[in-house]
């Protein structure tokens, strides 16, 4: 009989994990809100339903006997992916654990409990509180929504004179009545990934990141494998990434961490840890990295299968970063001609709009307009890659390219 998997969203983050379902025979079922999603059209069935409607997706997956649930690149749905496994008994995370992932407060609190190396926090349920937190820390701070991810309703604070308009930046569309003030850490930010299953992290893959910097916040933008931190350093992330993991008590499945690091004194300090795999083509870069397949190794764990982790090549050096505009706007040319020749050459570009579709300026990690994906052994590579692809676009008749000089 053939396997149903449930996959929760349908946008460009979830689009790989529903071919490689339907690749390896599953019968895919993709929950959404109602849209324009590419993912849509790719599932042998639909529902349009809002992914954080945990009773509802729960009604959906009893009614179609799912044999496994799960999402990739968001946070939004692992809480209900947690209550939907908890009532059916389906391998995956518990919706205790999930919440506790999707809830920044929640997360620094566990953190704390656990000892796990983390910035100094407080959670803050009006302007006032967060004052206070901003003075009792210090500045620079950073003012967050606790529900989100992808860099939305997080602030820079560097003087309390932008606390006001950075306390309603992260109130605005959270779903919670708080907020989190948080000590700004000194030092490199990496991005960590990995997969626990039968209470083990049993594959950890830490990775360089690339962002996008504006005056109030910083942007992921890409990563770049491997990550070649001291092997002091190295021991000390796993260390961490196994506290946090118990810390939050997250059980088969993948995990996704911001860290900060200095490589130097070999510290690292957990920004924060999500049940689910990281976005900016992460499990891309793991797959050409490693070797296998690593959206099968999701799909596998939410089935409940051993998961094996033995790399299938000898590491290549790799980086992606995400297509974004400087600007609101309309496409009005793609040079297919010249990026279909450096697909040639092995590099994978992948744009999610054509002409004619509006694009937003870069806000955060959801304001992308595709990526490029390619073996490369420094940033300057990539980035004179992506400066080739940026020219091939033209928003309102300039390039990107020549708008991204501006």
């Amino acid at each position: 009989m053939q396997r149903k998997i449930m996959i929760l969203g349908a946008s460009v983050y979830q689009v790989p994990l529903i071919l490689t379902a339907r690749k390896m025979g599953l019968y895919t079922i993709v929950a959404s809100i109602p849209g324009g999603y590419p993912g849509f059209a790719l599932a042998d069935k639909v529902y349009e339903i809002n992914t954080v409607d945990k009773v509802g997706i729960l009604k959906v997956c009893q009614e179609e006997q799912i044999d496994g649930i799960c999402t990739t690149g968001t946070d939004v749905a692992v809480a209900t992916i947690g209550y939907v496994c908890q009532e059916m008994g389906l391998a995956g995370v518990s919706e205790e654990a999930a919440v506790r992932a999707t809830d920044k407060a929640q997360m620094k609190e566990a953190f704390a409990r656990e000892g796990v190396a983390a910035a100094k926090f407080r959670k803050a349920y009006s302007y006032e509180e967060v004052c206070r937190a901003a003075e009792e820390i210090g500045f620079p701070v950073v003012v967050k929504r606790v529900d989100s991810s992808g860099s939305r309703g997080i602030t820079i604070v560097n003087e309390p004179s932008g606390l006001r308009e950075a306390y309603h930046n992260a109130l605005d569309r959270s779903r919670k009545e708080y907020v989190l003030v948080e000590e700004k850490l000194e030092g490199t930010e990496i991005g960590v990934d990995g997969m626990v299953q039968g209470g083990k992290l049993v594959f950890l893959a830490p990775h360089e990141k690339f962002v996008y910097h504006t005056d109030k916040i910083t942007i992921p933008a890409g990563h770049g494998f491997p990550y070649l931190g001291s092997e002091r350093l190295q021991k000390e992330i796993e260390k961490q990434m196994r506290l946090a993991v118990k810390a939050l008590g997250l059980d088969n499945c993948s995990v996704n961490a911001d860290v900060f690091v200095d490589n130097e004194k070999g510290k690292a300090w957990i920004i924060e840890m999500g049940g689910r795999t990281g976005a900016t083509c992460i499990p891309e870069l793991i797959s050409m990295y490693y070797g296998f397949d690593f959206y099968e190794k999701i799909l596998q764990n939410a089935l409940g299968q051993p998961v094996g982790f033995t790399p299938e090549k000898e590491g290549v050096p790799c980086m992606a970063k995400l297509l974004m505009s400087p600007v609101d706007g309309m496409i009005t040319e793609i040079n297919e001609r010249k990026l279909e020749r450096m697909r040639e050459k092995g590099i994978a570009i992948k744009l999610d709009f054509p002409v004619g579709h509006a694009v937003e300026a870069m806000q955060n990690g959801t304001t992308r307009i595709g990526q490029v994906v390619m073996e490369a052994d420094c940033v300057e590579q990539l980035d004179q890659t992506i400066s080739r692809v940026y020219h091939c676009i033209k928003v309102d008749g300039t390039s990107l390219e020549e708008l991204w000089k501006r």
